[in-house]
Order: structure tokens, then sequence, then C-alpha cells
């Protein structure tokens, strides 16, 4: 097995928003924002190369959606996804699985595209299979008034419809072993209903890919929980029993949504669990 992280575009978003209730005089010390109160984001994806199988976590935003869409995101920098797999030494058709640790759009966007004449959509990666979990398909089809804005149709239906969707089986235990994904998943309902987080044992190493559980370094202590999340007191707890685990089983986590950090340790400290390290995602895996 080999592990790649991919880096699918840099974008922002309101910081106000990605903390919740926490002051921005607190939050801003880790996450400064701009002028507009906008601060760095990024949309990291993890590749997996396991035999003849090539797993594609997460896919970002995507480029189909209008300017104008666009503009309430201040994209920046020059990441994108295909330059990225190029780099890694893989085209979009290698791709084999594309697992969507949620169907928010800037965790799925990409999975779908404009068709070649733009009448229409289809699927990003022509020869893989879409992976997601029954009961967040349908909490994604059916939205809450919440959610609405982020579950969007376009970047939904089109899997479906290509006859490439599938669905991971779940027992209803929060955590256990994926047959179809070959890795441990964490289901967590805190953020939206039935989020999986990727848990991956590799060159001896538990490595999580933290999707919006723990979207950046700041958003470490407890009561930093973001505004987009529906139910923050069950991220509470969920985080809380996540972060122990952290500590205590030496995870190395990859974080999604950190634009200047791909990954991190924890440490226990008087003040409860805080950053011990941030790393490269080479510091770590040679």
């Amino acid at each position: 097995m080999t592990l790649y992280p991919i880096e699918s575009g840099n974008f922002k978003l309101d910081g106000g928003a990605m903390f919740g209730v926490v002051p921005k005089s607190i939050w801003q010390r880790t996450n400064p924002a701009d002028a507009n109160n906008m601060i760095d984001m990024a949309a990291r994806c993890l590749l997996i190369e396991d035999g003849n199988r090539l797993t594609l976590i997460d896919t970002g935003m995507g480029n189909k959606q209008s300017d104008k869409f666009f503009g309430y995101y201040y994209l920046w920098g020059n990441h994108d996804l295909d330059t990225s797999l190029k780099k890694a030494g893989f085209h979009r058709d290698d791709i084999t699985d594309v697992f969507m640790t949620h169907l928010h759009f800037d965790h799925c966007g990409g999975s779908v595209q404009w068709n070649k004449d733009r009448t229409g959509y289809e699927p990003a990666f022509k020869n893989a299979k879409f992976w997601t979990n029954k009961d967040h398909w349908d909490w994604a089809v059916k939205p809450n008034a919440r959610e609405k804005a982020s579950f969007l149709p376009e970047n939904i239906k089109p899997m479906e419809e290509s006859g490439q969707l599938n669905f991971i089986d779940n027992n209803g235990d929060s955590y256990e072993r994926s047959a179809e994904m070959g890795f441990d998943i964490l289901y967590v309902d805190g953020h939206t209903d039935k989020q999986m987080i990727p848990h991956i044992t590799y060159q001896g190493k538990t490595l999580v890919f933290a999707a919006d559980l723990l979207p950046t370094t700041g958003h470490i202590p407890l009561p930093y929980v973001m505004g987009y999340d529906t139910r923050p007191l069950l991220t509470l707890d969920e985080k809380e029993t996540f972060l122990e685990t952290a500590v205590d089983q030496e995870y190395y986590i990859m974080l999604e949504h950190d634009a200047h950090h791909e990954i991190c340790t924890l440490q226990h400290t008087e003040k409860g669990v805080r950053l011990k390290d941030t790393f490269t995602f080479d510091e770590v895996f040679k």
C-alpha cells in the first residue's frame, strides 16, 4: 500500500461560521482572518494505492459551479485535483473507487463534472465506484433546511443515475472495519448524519483522515465547534472521545481543511487535549 496526499484546491470561509460561539479574538490566534473575516481553507484529499485498487478519499469542490458560486469562497492558490494526481503519477481515469466522507459540496463536488457539450452532468471518474452509506445518502437527498445549501443535487444525483453509486454496509456500530474499503471507519453524527472518518494502518502508524470532525488544528479545544454542525452538543461528545483516543493510540491526523498543516499529533495537557506536533505528509511517511 502507498498513500498520497492530494490537494484539490484552496478557498476561504467565514471565520465566525467555522468557529461557532468562540469569539474572533480567540480563534484568530490560530486561524487569522482577512479584512472580510475569511480564513484560509484547504480541500485536501487522500489517495490510496493498494494493488490494482486506487481509492480517492473526497474530491473537493470541483469546477462545474458558476462564477457567482465560487465568488462566495474566494478561491486562491495553484492547487487542483488533476495536477495533484499527475504529480503522484496518476490520472483521474485510473481511480477505481471514490470514498466520500460525506456529501457536502466541498467534499464531493469534484466527483461530478459537466458532460462534453455542457448540457448535463456526468461522473468525473468514469471507471470508479462511488462510496457513501445509505443513511447519509437518505439524509443528503432529502436535506433539512439548514444543510440544503451544502447538499447540491448536481453533485449527488448524477452518481446514482450513472449506476456507479455504492453503499457501504454498516452494522450499526460507531466504529467498524469496512469489508468494502479495507480500512476502519468511525461514524459520527454531530456535523451531519453518518459522516465517515477513515482510519488507515500504514507503515506501522494509524492515519486518520479527519474530514469535518477536526477541520484544522485551531479546532482542537472541545468548545471550538463549527457553526455548520447540525448537532453541536453531539459533536462535543464525539470529539471528546475521538481526541482522547487519538492521544492514547498515537494517531496521526490528516487535516482536510487546514491550509497550512497537513498532519498533526495530539497530547494530554492540564487544559485538556491539545496540539503536540505538526508535520508534512512526507515528514511522517517516507
